[in-house]
């Protein structure tokens, strides 16, 4: 029999796997570079028509943390995620990722350069299967049938209840299973840089819970991610590096405990 221990050390295996990583170890590179910046932000800007919804803000991702962007409905941080995608237009700024940037890349090609995204609201394809949708996060990749399906089964050992929902159509599932299969579908992309746009919303506090506490495992795996989140208590828990946006500016950075313990933040969004 195993211990807990074990446990966790296998889980954080499946983990690393699946999010693209070797198990035990990360790439020498990657380790050598850890918390240096893999993504830059500067100056961006978004407008839908006159509206301004992102004002010229910069920030950076480090390699191998979770970052998160926090702030008030309509604040401008889901824009700025579809911004990094490539799904609305930037008014301005530059977004370079390792190297590449991705200013003026259409989406399919950010998808391909290793940036991909869980939309909010889940958006999965409600009229095909768990196991279809699964297929269909790998699509970019351009790989053979039985890679494909050791990588799906790998998102079934870290999601066991997609399956056992896995010849089930997607839309006949509860919030929390979408939630599950939404990430899956983007693990199976093998992305370096996953942007997760309120991976909270409309579920039960005991299974944000456990969507965040995933999310931190993934993380140590190696994957670097940028969380955007309306439940910031949450949200800077897990964070390594975190900034809050207001009204399209970015008014406050700090580390994840430093902005929990922050007065401001605690009266704006805590409750205190």
């Amino acid at each position: 029999m195993s211990t807990p221990q074990q446990d966790q050390t296998r889980r954080s295996d499946e983990l690393a796997v699946a999010a693209g990583a070797s198990p035990h170890h990360e790439a020498p590179a990657q380790a050598s570079q850890l918390g240096k910046p893999l993504l830059q932000v500067r100056d961006l800007q978004v407008a839908y028509g006159q509206i301004e919804a992102v004002k010229g803000i910069s920030f950076e991702l480090p390699l191998g943390q979770i970052t998160t962007l926090v702030g008030a409905n309509g604040a401008g941080k889901s824009t700025t995620l579809l911004a990094l995608s490539g799904l609305v237009r930037k008014a301005g700024g530059s977004v370079d990722f390792d190297g590449q940037d991705l200013s003026a890349m259409a989406p399919h090609r950010i998808v391909r350069s290793g940036v991909v995204q869980v939309a909010e609201g889940r958006a999965t394809l409600t009229t095909l299967t768990v196991h279809e949708n699964l297929e269909l996060g790998a699509y970019t990749r351009r790989i053979g049938k039985a890679e494909r399906e050791a990588d799906i089964e790998r998102i079934y050992q870290l999601f066991p209840r997609l399956k056992e929902r896995a010849r089930g159509l997607a839309g006949n599932m509860s919030g929390g299973e979408q939630q599950m299969l939404a990430i899956g579908r983007a693990l199976m992309a093998k992305p370096r840089l996953l942007l997760l746009d309120e991976p909270s919303m409309g579920l039960a506090p005991i299974i944000v819970q456990d969507i965040f506490r995933t999310l931190r495992e993934i993380n140590r795996s190696g994957l670097t991610i940028f969380l955007v989140e309306q439940n910031v208590r949450q949200a800077l828990r897990i964070a390594d590096r975190a900034y809050v946006l207001e009204t399209g500016r970015i008014v406050l950075e700090g580390s994840g405990q430093q902005l929990l313990g922050d007065p401001k933040v605690q009266q704006a969004y805590l409750g205190h």
